[in-house]
């Protein structure tokens, strides 16, 4: 079987499951080609992982100072040049083309007539999800954007829907805590402002990922470079992580056993609905702003413990290798009866209240 893997790189949520979900795929005697879309390649980081690989413009969201801005998204999408990608993408030596929410490659295997399949945190969205609201346009969109044959969501919970577990690597590193050691990653919000309110806690080490060239020290901030391997290393000795509510990190820190604080992006209906599910279920607290407050209150609190997930990644490739015979219900079902996903279960009962 030769797959075409379509991955999203607008995040870094979505290289973190490919960095997952590839080796696994490779180990189950499936071929794979790789092509990323939504980042201009220089920007993209300890890639080595991958080999060869393509990338193409396809779309991103353009924000700034934790919001999103929809008229300039709208202006820099260059619909044009998109239409001319995926209808030139030849798709002739592929079995199946796998998306991982890009839409190049999802909507090439449309053109086409190529199998496809959807494996992403927002296909999740497919289904009644907390913390959306009433958004009629949400599931439609969602489609749109990247259509594919089968979608296959990944959350923190069920939700009475074929969802799996997220798509994590094991920790690299083992696990300590540094008792005064903040793992910072807040790439849409104005550093300026990240500085002045951090600035106010001289008794803790923020360590700030940013789009810097060298690292720098601002007080207690200590300011880092992207670095895919320095950042699991803060991550797995830190003793909690600021955030905006992506998906990856935030199923990263959860499996460490670090606390959260996440400000979810404004205007973006999937950071929202993060943000109410981890509150909800008790993972993590959530701020609007940037303040003193919720920061102050959470630097006091303690961490949980490590929660493993299991290994989606083999599972689903696997499934993906046997020609998907195994329906996605039967599958779910498996990956969330493991004893290390159920430990969960007494928060997630609240889940079925509704999210106010």
């Amino acid at each position: 079987m030769r797959i075409l893997y379509g991955v999203q790189a607008t995040g870094n949520g979505h290289i973190t499951r490919a960095r997952v979900l590839l080796p696994a795929l490779q180990a189950a005697g499936v071929e794979v080609d790789v092509l990323l879309s939504g980042r201009a390649p220089e920007r993209l980081f300890n890639m080595e992982c991958f080999g060869r690989f393509e990338t193409r413009r396809g779309f991103t969201f353009v924000t700034s100072a934790g919001r999103v801005g929809w008229l300039k998204t709208l202006r820099q999408s260059r619909p044009v040049q998109f239409w001319r990608d995926y209808r030139q993408l030849d798709l002739s030596r592929y079995d199946l083309v796998l998306s991982d929410f890009e839409p190049v490659t999802a909507w090439a295997a449309r053109h086409q007539g190529v199998p496809s399949l959807g494996i992403a945190h927002q296909y999740a969205f497919h289904h009644p999800i907390p913390g959306t609201g009433f958004k009629p346009w949400l599931k439609p969109s969602l489609k749109l954007f990247a259509p594919v044959d089968e979608a296959v969501g990944v959350h923190w919970y069920h939700f009475d829907a074929p969802i799996l577990p997220p798509l994590v690597a094991p920790p690299p590193y083992p696990l300590t805590e540094e008792p005064d050691k903040i793992l910072v990653y807040l790439p849409f919000e104005s550093m300026d402002e990240v500085i002045y309110w951090l600035s106010a806690f001289p008794k803790y080490r923020f360590r700030v990922y940013c789009n810097i060239a060298t690292p720098e020290q601002r007080g207690p901030l200590e300011l880092q470079p992207f670095s895919r391997d320095g950042f699991q290393r803060d991550l797995c000795s830190c003793a909690g992580v600021i955030s905006n509510a992506g998906f990856g990190l935030c199923s990263e820190a959860i499996q460490a056993g670090k606390k959260l604080l996440v400000k979810p992006l404004h205007s973006q209906v999937e950071q929202r609905s993060n943000a109410a599910v981890l509150k909800q279920m008790g993972l993590a607290n959530t701020m609007s702003e940037l303040a003193l407050e919720p920061v102050e209150a959470w630097l006091a609190q303690s961490s949980p413990s490590p929660s493993p997930w299991p290994d989606v990644a083999t599972a689903l490739a696997q499934w993906i290798a046997s020609g998907r015979q195994q329906s996605l219900d039967a599958l779910g079902r498996e990956l969330w009866q493991q004893e290390y996903v159920r430990q969960f279960s007494p928060s997630h009962a609240r889940l079925r209240q509704p999210l106010l």
